[in-house]
């Protein structure tokens, strides 16, 4: 038997469950009931999709159907239902190549058409969510969200730096964090980074993140040990890599996995800029009321801060803290223009730390006292990276700008 890769045999599998659709005969009905339809990045977004959905119970051809230009082709989907927090989650996913419009199929059952943005292969742009986690309803989130996607349609994906919801375990929160954006999740790819907060149980003791491993297929890391915890993706002028900074709760096994897993990462990649996004900061805070707190690093800062300059990152995004920082560009644990450019990221949930950190020597701007939420775009081409802070109502609060020479 011969041996093929992974596209051939999408390739394949596609022509031939489209075949026998055709073969049946059948009638096509719009009664396909989903929801949560969502597109995940894959390894070059410019070329593939990720597509996952939910159901209220099984199905029994699940797949999507693409149309393009000239054809349409049909992609079968995996069964990809999970049980937490006391539910079963009917869920299917599918990897899809790109076309024009695609929709879920099921026999006969068919669900609505959504258009399949082609997502260029030089210049980039993407909305930047920090922790979305809310106390009670996710409305904020949903608000925040809305008026960044109604602000930047042109965007080629998205991405929350981990905290995504407050309680991990807690399936209500995600079902809502979920539908405050379910008419945008099946028109943009969405980039998820984990954050301490999606290992947390009902009770909030440690586990693993099964809701987020379940939930989010990006692509494969290669390591079993850690499937779905980092990995990385193209996206025009730019290689981004998603990492994970939960050894504290999960085990510190994935900080040397994930150091040599970056560096050959980064080895194989010829993209002009190159991009980091992990929860947990580089910097420590002095906090009002606790005196013996001292300014400084973090254990992320001082493990892998080194290991990010160089690699050649051109900028790292963090989270975490609930406030928006920029630091400007940094190289051996002090400001330098040759450097590399970390922005901590702020918050787009309900959770407020108003007046706990003091501001760190490193902080060249800080967000507006007392702090609201914010969202951010990247963008660029081969030659320049821009990032932009922004509040809800769109107020540009800070922008940074890098070129390449």
């Amino acid at each position: 038997m011969h041996n093929i890769n992974r596209r051939t045999f999408i390739k394949v599998a596609a022509v031939s469950f489209a075949s026998f659709l055709a073969g049946c005969g059948v009638e096509e009905k719009k009664n396909l009931s989903i929801k949560f339809l969502r597109q995940i990045v894959t390894k070059n977004i410019s070329d593939s999709r990720c597509v996952m959905w939910q159901v209220d119970k099984p199905l029994k051809n699940p797949a999507v159907e693409l149309k393009t230009n000239d054809d349409k082709k049909i992609f079968p989907a995996q069964d990809s239902t999970f049980i937490d927090d006391g539910r079963t989650i009917f869920q299917y996913t599918a990897q899809i190549e790109l076309g024009n419009e695609f929709r879920i199929v099921d026999g006969s059952a068919v669900g609505d058409w959504h258009e399949l943005k082609n997502s260029p292969t030089e210049n980039f742009k993407a909305i930047i969510f920090p922790d979305s986690q809310c106390g009670g309803d996710y409305d904020t989130w949903g608000s925040v969200a809305r008026q960044a996607f109604k602000n930047n349609s042109d965007a080629n994906f998205f991405i929350n730096v981990g905290d995504i919801v407050d309680n991990g375990e807690d399936n209500s929160q995600w079902e809502d964090w979920l539908e405050q954006v379910e008419d945008f999740l099946p028109k943009i790819p969405f980039a998820p980074v984990m954050g301490n907060h999606e290992t947390y149980s009902r009770d909030w003791k440690i586990r693993q993140p099964v809701a987020y491993l379940n939930y989010f297929a990006p692509p494969d890391n290669g390591i079993e040990n850690f499937s779905r915890r980092f990995y990385s993706f193209d996206c025009g002028a730019a290689h981004f890599a998603i990492l994970d900074s939960q050894w504290e709760e999960l085990g510190r096994e994935v900080i040397e996995a994930q150091k040599k897993w970056l560096r050959q990462d980064f080895s194989q990649t010829d993209k002009p800029w190159k991009i980091i996004f992990i929860h947990k900061d580089v910097l420590q805070y002095r906090i009002n009321g606790r005196p013996e707190r001292q300014e400084g690093f973090s254990e992320v800062g001082e493990i892998f801060m080194p290991e990010f300059e160089s690699l050649g990152a051109d900028a790292v995004f963090t989270a975490h803290l609930h406030t928006y920082r920029n630091r400007g560009r940094l190289k051996n644990f002090q400001a330098d223009e040759n450097g590399t450019l970390y922005i901590l990221t702020g918050l787009s949930g309900n959770v407020r730390y108003s007046g706990l950190w003091i501001d760190h020597a490193l902080d060249k701007f800080v967000a507006p006292q007392p702090e609201t939420d914010n969202y951010l775009t990247l963008e660029g081409d081969e030659k320049f990276l821009s990032v932009k802070c922004f509040l809800p109502d769109g107020e540009l609060i800070d922008e940074t700008t890098l070129q390449k020479i």
